[in-house]
């Protein structure tokens, strides 16, 4: 198993998964209580990891509804009975996923919808692990990160040298770099940036040399 990017006691697990190489994330506590975002593809190696790490994971939270981000939320979610949490703002897309996979020509399962709502601010606890949401739309009109104690769960808005594209449905360029503005560019500078696709940053690092963002 891939050791563990530590931040304080907290322990955060990037897996890629699937063909678009999304990013699923697991997160949790030195006593092993978290929960898992954006669970893309592979279930099986998802569950693999959370069986290897220990962790109970106390439910699936997803920062937006692309479909390369909610591939294996079914399968993961009746393997752990666990609850699903997502944006209403982006159901929409998120049982639209079978259609969206169809046009790359990729498998899909569709999950069933969520069992709960995500709104601005609201603290996702697990032991001693406390992920707090922020609405940041413009790559999806639902889409939220969820940030942690010196770390960020960022989804597709911003990426290492890039943010999330805005040419989907729903996309919205201005939006999306004000959110970052908002939301993101004003944690300190050495927060982690975990992104949906792609390495690991660093808000200092995207602050000073992303091109979007000058």
């Amino acid at each position: 198993m891939v050791a563990p990017h530590l931040h304080g006691s907290v322990r955060v697990w990037p897996q890629s998964t699937g063909p678009l190489q999304e990013n699923a994330v697991l997160v949790a506590d030195a006593a092993g209580q978290g929960f898992l975002i954006d669970p893309g593809d592979d279930a099986e190696r998802i569950l693999a990891l959370v069986q290897d790490s220990g962790v109970t994971v106390h439910g699936i939270l997803l920062t937006h509804a692309h479909f390369d981000h909610i591939g294996a939320v079914q399968a993961v979610r009746e393997a752990l009975g666990v609850p699903v949490w997502l944006h209403p703002a982006d159901l929409g897309l998120y049982r639209a996923g079978g259609t969206s996979a169809a046009r790359w020509n990729l498998p899909f399962v569709q999950p069933a919808d969520p069992e709960h709502d995500i709104t601005q601010d609201q603290a996702f606890t697990a032991g001693d692990l406390t992920l707090r949401a922020r609405e940041l739309p413009g790559h999806a009109p639902g889409h939220v990160v969820f940030i942690g104690d010196g770390f960020v769960l960022a989804g597709d808005t911003l990426f290492q040298g890039s943010i999330g594209r805005t040419d989907l449905p729903g996309g919205n360029h201005p939006q999306l770099i004000s959110g970052i503005t908002a939301e993101l560019l004003g944690l300190p500078e050495e927060t982690a940036v975990y992104p949906g696709h792609g390495a690991r940053t660093t808000v200092g690092a995207e602050r000073r040399t992303n091109p979007f963002l000058q």
